[in-house]
């Protein structure tokens, strides 16, 4: 039987970018990070003069991950870049990413930009979306349009993965 997917953004759910700036949350470590896709995004600025991102990462988190019956794949505006600068300070293998056929566009339905390229790559597979910008619309969209079961699974960007997140995944892998 096939693992169900668990779909992870980086910013949000392992990166509590929107944590107060004076206060790391507990169990994080500050790291800065130029990934090259932040670079590109900089473009024309010269590559020494862009302003690496502040990422707070959670070592425990790659652990907790790995140890979840699911088949981890980043789906994050950082892509392949996860592989380099996330993946290897939390503990994670290199994993598959999903490629954005729109990055930051705008949907004709108000969905999320990462909705329907997300259920697309997820070919009717089970899955969960661990991602801080899914919305009412969004999860709609997906019960309407994905043959599998699904759980779009919202993560304060203040707070990150937490343990309640974890039980939720564990239940719902029993489940599907």
């Amino acid at each position: 039987m096939t693992q169900p997917l668990l779909l992870i953004d980086v910013d949000g759910p392992l990166n509590p970018y929107a944590a107060p700036d004076t206060r790391r949350p507990e169990g994080y470590e500050t790291h800065r990070l130029l990934p090259e896709g932040w670079v590109t995004r900089n473009a024309p600025t010269p590559r020494n003069q862009v302003k690496p991102l502040r990422v707070w990462l959670n070592p425990a988190h790659g652990p907790e991950l790995l140890a979840l019956p699911y088949e981890l794949v980043w789906a994050t505006t950082w892509m392949e870049d996860a592989n380099s600068h996330i993946g290897p300070r939390i503990g994670l293998p290199e994993l598959p990413y999903i490629t954005w056929t729109n990055l930051f566009g705008d949907d004709p339905d108000g969905l999320h930009w990462k909705t329907r390229d997300l259920v697309a790559w997820a070919d009717g597979r089970s899955f969960v979306w661990l991602d801080d910008e899914l919305g009412p619309l969004d999860i709609e969209w997906i019960a309407a349009n994905h043959p599998g079961p699904a759980l779009p699974l919202w993560v304060d960007p203040r707070t990150g993965l937490r343990e309640p997140h974890f039980e939720a995944l564990r239940e719902w892998a029993e489940e599907d």
